[in-house]
């Protein structure tokens, strides 16, 4: 279905492009061979409708004129719909370089690299390796689960979708209908914002725990897209990052760097164990889990409990 609405599209775009003179929607139904498979006159208006709607969402110009019979045309002018020539510096190269680096070992490899390749062939200046600058620097964002690179195109498409996900404190995953905003990486582990059609407001959620396949529902969102800072903030503080208190765990000596390093106060209290007073924020008992018998929390009594429930969760399998 997906292939045949981008052929469809782009049969449409060609004919909008290629003609000197506006074209009436009878004249693209005879032309398009989607448009004469469609089983009734308004079957093929909703269907062209959308497509003209999708076609100028992607930033094709459509004019609508009106000619003197009355009958209204549609015509894409190659003045209008032409982009400007690409000139880059080697500054602008080396960083569009680094940026196909860091998805190298993605999904994204082919269209990173091709799209390199088209920037050379606009004219990209032959003396310039985009690859070779900063060589010393290897960014890497590695991508290994499989509901990433559907999440992304929901993302870019604006598509909702359908996943079981498994929440850290359940042993059973739950079915999740969301309208997907941004994906984040955040401390090694790629993370979804969007919102949640069933409870009716803006979550985040782990792709590790996505279980099955992502499966796409139907067109269009219920609720207000975000800006990208205010995703990317929601994001980072449902993983965890911003705090407006303090926690106190207790930690075995020599175990649990990446808390010691957030510690505002480490104190040693005998028998192989240290007391830490660290920030805590939302998502800090899912973190604190990942460190199984080497962290005791202590207060606040809250923390303490969504521990023990999501040790428990983990236990039940």
């Amino acid at each position: 279905m997906a292939i045949a609405k981008a052929e469809r599209l782009m049969n449409l775009a060609l004919c909008l492009l290629g003609a000197r003179r506006p074209l009436s929607k009878r004249e693209l139904r005879g032309s398009i061979e989607a448009y004469l498979e469609a089983g009734s006159d308004d079957s093929f208006n909703r269907m062209f409708e959308r497509d003209k709607d999708d076609l100028r969402e992607l930033g094709l110009v459509i004019e609508t004129v009106e000619n003197l019979e009355g009958e209204v045309g549609y015509l894409a002018r190659r003045d209008s719909n032409r982009l400007p020539a690409i000139t880059l510096d080697a500054e602008e190269a080396a960083a569009l370089g680094l940026a196909a680096k860091v998805w190298q070992q993605a999904r994204l490899a082919g269209a990173a690299s091709g799209a390199l390749q088209k920037l050379r062939a606009a004219g990209l200046p032959e003396d310039v390796d985009p690859y070779g600058s900063h060589g010393a620097l290897e960014p890497r964002i590695p991508v290994h689960e499989a509901a990433f690179e559907p999440l992304m195109l929901a993302c870019r498409d604006r598509r909702p979708v359908v996943f079981d996900y498994r929440k850290a404190s359940a042993a059973h995953p739950e079915t999740r209908h969301v309208e997907p905003w941004a994906l984040e990486c955040w401390r090694g582990h790629w993370y979804l914002a969007g919102f949640d059609r069933e409870r009716g407001a803006e979550r985040v959620f782990r792709l590790s725990r996505i279980t099955g396949k992502v499966r796409a529902r139907g067109t269009g969102f219920t609720a207000p897209v975000p800006d990208v800072v205010t995703v990317r903030e929601t994001v980072r503080g449902w993983a965890g990052e911003t705090a407006d208190r303090s926690a106190l765990i207790r930690l075995r000596a020599g175990a649990g760097y990446p808390l010691r390093a957030r510690a505002t106060k480490v104190r040693e209290v005998g028998d192989g164990w240290d007391e830490l007073e660290i920030p805590y924020g939302h998502g800090l008992d899912a973190w604190l889990v990942e460190f199984g018998p080497d962290v005791v929390v202590l207060e606040p009594a809250e923390l303490r409990a969504d521990v023990v429930d999501r040790l428990r969760a983990v236990a039940k399998g």
